[in-house]
């Protein structure tokens, strides 16, 4: 669906020249939940901001369905965002006078069906609660109001910075189900930035960054998701790309 070709990123902190992303060959495909893991200063928030079009690759091409997402100009990746991309941040940046099902019938707005916003909240298992305000919802419940939110505009790509990092461990799992659910659906490729070893069973692909480089591509069976199993614990026989997909 997606895919990164020899990406580079290099930034200018005053005079001196940062690499944040170096030569990454990577892809994301629809219907699946591909974590991008790493420690802080790997390059996984570039990452996501290129595969968001926030920002725009020093060198290579990024391929969306067949097409040049590094080549398009500012307006055509403003439509790029608009109508392709739903983001899910760490906090949840709800409006907070505005209701649950107020904050989703904005982004549904986009989309010209602002019906759709309960379908969306129920989607996430929230229909209960659309008319609650921000304040009267648990961290994981804003959290599933965010996701919503994001689901309203139709997103082909869905992009979650650290989704679970303001949560408890169990809430953090809800989260990562329904992340997982929307996935499995098959309609939406779903990204997920992380540092958190313990969200990598939840997965259908791991990405791992380090130094601005993909150290490992793990993905399908190899990655372990027996019950019991601790989360992040990867099976002995884990296949690890490295050709192709992890560009050394």
């Amino acid at each position: 669906m997606i895919r990164f070709k020899n990406i580079s990123k290099e930034y200018l902190v005053g005079d001196q020249k940062v690499i944040a992303l170096n030569k990454v060959n990577l892809s994301i495909e629809r219907g699946q939940l591909t974590v991008i893991l790493g420690p802080s200063g790997s390059g996984k928030s570039t990452a996501l901001n290129l595969l968001g079009g926030m920002d725009r690759a020093t060198a290579g091409s990024i391929e969306f369905e067949g097409k040049d997402v590094s080549a398009l100009s500012d307006r055509e990746l403003t439509d790029y965002r608009r109508d392709v991309v739903g983001f899910v941040f760490q906090f949840y940046n709800l409006i907070p006078n505005l209701t649950a099902l107020e904050n989703v019938g904005i982004a549904a707005q986009l989309t010209g069906n602002q019906d759709a916003a309960a379908h969306y909240l129920k989607t996430v298992g929230l229909e209960q609660r659309k008319n609650n305000f921000p304040h009267h919802l648990s961290g994981g419940e804003m959290q599933r109001v965010a996701i919503a939110r994001a689901l309203a505009k139709k997103p082909r790509l869905l992009l979650c910075d650290e989704p679970t990092g303001a949560l408890d461990s169990h809430t953090g799992q809800q989260v990562m189900q329904t992340l997982q659910e929307i996935a499995a659906a098959g309609e939406v490729a779903v990204v997920l930035v992380t540092h958190n070893e313990e969200l990598v069973s939840g997965a259908d692909k791991v990405i791992r960054l380090f130094d601005g480089q993909v150290q490992e591509v793990v993905s399908g069976t190899s990655i372990q998701k027996d019950e019991g199993v601790t989360c992040g614990e990867l099976t002995p026989k884990a296949t690890i790309c490295t050709s192709k997909e992890a560009g050394s």
